[in-house]
């Protein structure tokens, strides 16, 4: 058996070439362990400041969908990207390398690191110096998506008429008015109508594939729906179905379903249910203004419907 002794000299050095290889792994395990990690984090800002980014602009996109002047916040130079990305950075920092707006109704946005004294679009690491790798560059993208609400559900099961919309071509909203039920226009019986909620609540999931549903123009509203159901409407903006033609009459009536309109509730009166924000509400009415709004309820399905002031964005997951 051999012995390592002062007298062996074949083995002079043979613990500190052991330490060297040992030294050599143990700092790649360094490496992985810690620049991973700063590759992890940083991978995570920049895909939350690309989400941020696209919801952003997704939501600018939506609002100036009829106007005759885009929203410059909608276009591949938006400032709004670098503003959100920078702010999902924890250091403020990082690069928007491209705003993608090809595909009508999406965009996409990619984000790369930006770090002072490190390469373009890179972050530097520390202990994987030591093999050679100074640098690494992550790279995030995100979409989004936006269009007008096909189906969704109504907060409260009421359709406003079409001929009723009113938010001028360039503006944001319009005047103030009264939805009243028994008071039309055209070939259409009242301002707005009830429609058949889902058994026993005060809620109903409307479609325009479904086109036509069945509505009582003279009843009240539905018995299943209480003060505090009527509450949640209270100064709040909703995405109520729209429709445009009208069969039958009393119980055997229907509307034609033809899109959602977001509307502002500043007052409403039902026999013994009312609420408003300023002047006395005649009964069987509602009081607000129509608007323009973007949603990010998820309950609400994406399509090509008939736009009347009301949007969806969502993510492209």
């Amino acid at each position: 058996m051999w012995r390592v002794t002062a007298d062996n000299k074949n083995e002079t050095g043979a613990v500190a070439v052991i330490v060297a290889i040992l030294l050599v792994v143990l700092l790649g395990f360094v490496a992985l362990a810690v620049d991973v990690g700063v590759i992890s984090s940083e991978r995570a800002q920049l895909q939350n400041g690309a989400d941020a980014a696209a919801i952003g602009i997704a939501q600018e996109c939506a609002r100036s969908t009829t106007s005759t002047v885009p929203s410059p916040l909608c276009s591949t130079t938006s400032t709004l990207a670098t503003d959100l990305a920078n702010r999902n950075a924890l250091d403020g920092k990082s690069t928007v390398r491209s705003t993608d707006l090809s595909t009508p109704g999406k965009v996409t946005v990619t984000t790369v690191s930006k770090e002072d004294g490190a390469p373009a679009d890179s972050v530097s690491l520390y202990f994987a110096r030591a093999l050679g790798i100074n640098s690494a560059k992550p790279m995030t993208r995100s979409s989004a998506q936006w269009g007008t609400p096909t189906k969704g559900p109504a907060i409260l099961p009421l359709a406003v008429a079409a001929c009723k919309f009113d938010i001028p071509h360039d503006g944001l909203r319009g005047t103030l008015q009264v939805l009243e039920q028994g008071k039309g226009c055209g070939s259409v019986p009242g301002g707005f109508g009830w429609l058949p909620p889902n058994p026993g609540t005060c809620t109903i999931v409307v479609g325009t594939s479904s086109e036509w549903f069945g509505v009582n123009t003279g009843a009240s509203a539905p018995t299943s729906c209480s003060a505090a159901d009527f509450s949640k409407v209270n100064n709040k903006t909703v995405l109520l179905p729209v429709y445009d033609l009208a069969s039958g009459t009393g119980k055997n009536a229907a509307y034609y379903i033809k899109g959602f309109a977001a509307f502002h509730v500043t007052g409403y009166q039902f026999a013994n249910i009312g609420w408003t924000a300023g002047p006395t509400v005649d009964n069987k009415s509602i009081t607000g203004y129509f608007e323009k709004f973007v949603s990010l309820d998820q309950a609400f399905e994406l399509g090509s419907s008939p736009y009347f002031g009301a949007s969806v964005v969502r993510p492209i997951l």
